[in-house]
Parts: C-alpha cells; sequence; structure tokens
C-alpha cells in the first residue's frame, strides 16, 4: 500500500472527501517527522514505534577500489513492530 491508497482507503472507510483524507494523512506524516527531527521516540500503540538511531563515524572500504573511505556520522529513522502487530502477521 502506497500514499495515496491509504489516502483512498481512509476516504471509503469514513465516507470524506479525497482531499480531507489526503490532508489528515499528510498532517499525520509531517507530525511523525518532525517529533523524530526533534529526537523523540513515536509509539504508536499497537503498531509500533519509530525512533531515531545515530551511528557513529568509521572506516570503511569502496569495494570497487579497495580504498579506505572515511564514512561521515549520521542519523538513521528506525521501526520496531509492536508484540500486537507481531500477533497479527503470524496467526
Amino acid at each position: 500500500m502506497n500514499k495515496s491508497e491509504l489516502v483512498k482507503a481512509l476516504a471509503e472507510e469514513h465516507m470524506l472527501p479525497i482531499d480531507e483524507a489526503a490532508m489528515m494523512v499528510d498532517t499525520f506524516f509531517d507530525c511523525l517527522r518532525d517529533a523524530m527531527v526533534r529526537g523523540e521516540r513515536v509509539e504508536i500503540r499497537g503498531f509500533g514505534s519509530f525512533k531515531v538511531k545515530e551511528y557513529k563515524s568509521y572506516l570503511g572500504r569502496n569495494p570497487k577500489t579497495g580504498s579506505n573511505v572515511a564514512v561521515p556520522p549520521k542519523k538513521l529513522p528506525a521501526f520496531r513492530a509492536g508484540k500486537e502487530l507481531k500477533d497479527v502477521l503470524n496467526v
């Protein structure tokens, strides 16, 4: 399912105009992103949690040339599924 399919499903489920459903979905993802930018953990009970993982810099290797490459520190989003979601998937 992609974003437009999610908007369509929301609109059909709650008999909303597509524009209003799109605004709701956009607002949800904007809030999720903004919280993660602030370094906050976002937990959606029954679904899972999102957080930002920070990785230190390290010395990597270019697989094509074999030369050493300095990889800068970075932050990446991480998702951990909740127990209820895991249970539903493993029925």
